[in-house]
């Protein structure tokens, strides 16, 4: 990258800020436009992908899917995507067209025995499912996100990338969540006259899943953390930076839906563990004024939600209802879910009991349509045998591959997401998806990157004259 592109970096991050301000209100004011936004969003990056020169091409498909991760939930508020799981199915074509034009890493064979091991459970499905289920959409409802990771990882392992532009791919995820934030704020503009007990409420979420709205606002509350402990070079951006987290913590926060929270807690101590430990001293002391800040916003933004929920969400978070009365269960019945799923296991270890088929018993037994929350659950009732395998694929090999790339600042991070978000929402949206495959991402010293699209150009020459030089 040139100086004159190096000093330039910074200046957008503002006007893009304010653009998605902008387009929160126009949703808000004409919810129609969302179909126009997800269709000129899509078009953009996938013609972006085609044309960007080679050695870009991979952060552009970076960029769009995280892009299209942080805006999932709201595009599924809006009715603005073509399909209820658009993203995923977007997440997965990005890095198709990946793989076509960069090709993937021959290490990364895990991940096709982790996508193989998936097939067995479609085929257990179609003899177990009920005939009244839907076969497509209950497939595609359970294995959407298992397939998304998958590819991510496939495409994503061993991928080089620097730092400047891992931020860039978290600040778009940050993005489409701060139009969703601005969003809720116009949808609900009055929280006290929504109040409905302690229990997780979608008329605070703009009229959608609590569970879904939360995780993406923890989502977005990683990355606004990390804007401001690695981006915020002035006053005024940390000043930005920290209002746009406190309101992200504020309509998380007053969801109900503990889950998003404290996995952005999670994430943001990752984070910072990570960050201290390999920062010199001088940055440990602008890391402690950082994390002030960040306590002083914390404990303001608690005070307030509190205060506009009556003292209901400090009962919430108690674990007590509205009457102040402790709940037996702090997983609000998720435990329950769970054990059913290990008697699943159990009724069929080897193959399992077939994809979705545990969401079917369900409506079978109690007429409830609810969906698995624990992945790790879910993929040991479903596969069996299989999902074990699946599991240690999903644990080990991320490990495996950090003890020879310790570079990744993010990497514990973007797992601790991935493995918080899994097991009290399952994989209901893209984000745990993408974020366990960037953790595989090989991030690489700014020069080293740069020298490896020199020594790639010159290779390509076909007049054995160097296209780019240093």
């Amino acid at each position: 990258m040139s100086p004159r592109l190096r000093k330039l970096a910074p200046d957008y991050y503002v006007p893009l800020v304010v653009l998605h301000v902008a387009l929160g209100l126009v949703l808000f004011f004409y919810e129609p436009i969302s179909k126009l936004y997800f269709l000129v969003t899509m078009v953009y990056f996938m013609v972006k992908i085609v044309l960007e020169p080679s050695h870009n091409k991979a952060q552009t498909v970076f960029l769009g899917c995280a892009y299209f991760t942080g805006a999932e939930v709201l595009f599924r508020m809006t009715d603005g995507g073509i399909a209820y799981e658009a993203s995923k199915y977007l997440v997965v074509l990005f890095m198709l067209m990946g793989m076509f034009f960069k090709g993937l890493s021959g290490k990364a064979y895990p991940y096709f025995i982790y996508l193989i091991l998936l097939v067995p459970s479609i085929l257990v499905a179609s003899s177990t499912l009920s005939f009244f289920a839907n076969f497509r959409t209950n497939i595609a409802f359970v294995l959407s996100g298992p397939v998304c990771l998958g590819i991510a990882a496939l495409f994503c392992y061993d991928r080089k990338v620097t730092n400047r532009q891992l931020l860039d791919i978290i600040m778009y995820f940050s993005l489409p969540i701060i139009s969703m934030t601005t969003y809720l704020f116009l949808y609900n503009p009055s929280i006290k006259d929504k109040l409905s007990g302690t229990i997780s409420n979608a008329a605070l979420s703009g009229g959608f899943g609590p569970n879904q709205v939360s995780t993406i606002l923890g989502l977005g509350m990683f990355a606004m953390a990390v804007r401001l402990f690695v981006k915020s070079p002035t006053t005024s951006l940390k000043v930005l930076n920290l209002i746009i987290l406190g309101t992200m913590t504020f309509r998380a926060l007053i969801t109900f839906s503990r889950g998003g929270v404290f996995a952005a807690i999670i994430v943001i101590g990752a984070f910072l563990w990570t960050l201290f430990y390999h920062s010199s001293g001088k940055m440990k002391n602008r890391i402690f004024v950082s994390i002030f800040l960040l306590v002083i916003t914390s404990v303001v933004t608690w005070v307030v939600s509190s205060n506009q929920t009556r003292g209901l969400l400090d009962k919430r978070y108690a674990n007590e209802n509205a009457r102040g009365i402790k709940e037996k269960d702090i997983t609000t019945g998720r435990l329950d879910l769970f054990r059913e799923e290990i008697e699943g296991f159990l009724s069929s270890p080897f193959l399992g009991i077939g994809a979705s088929r545990v969401k079917d018993i369900r409506v079978e037994t109690s007429g409830t349509q609810l969906p698995s929350h624990n992945e790790i659950g879910r993929l040991l009732s479903e596969h069996g045998f299989l999902g074990i395998v699946i599991i240690l694929i999903l644990i080990f090999k991320p490990i495996g591959y950090r003890t020879g790339n310790k570079r990744n600042y993010y990497f514990y991070a973007f797992l601790a997401f991935w493995f918080a978000t899994i097991n009290h929402s399952g994989m209901r949206i893209a984000a745990p998806s993408l974020l366990y495959a960037f953790a595989l991402l090989n991030v690489v010293p700014e020069r080293v990157y740069l020298k490896s699209i020199v020594k790639k150009k010159k290779v390509k020459s076909t007049s054995g004259k160097p296209i780019l030089t240093t």
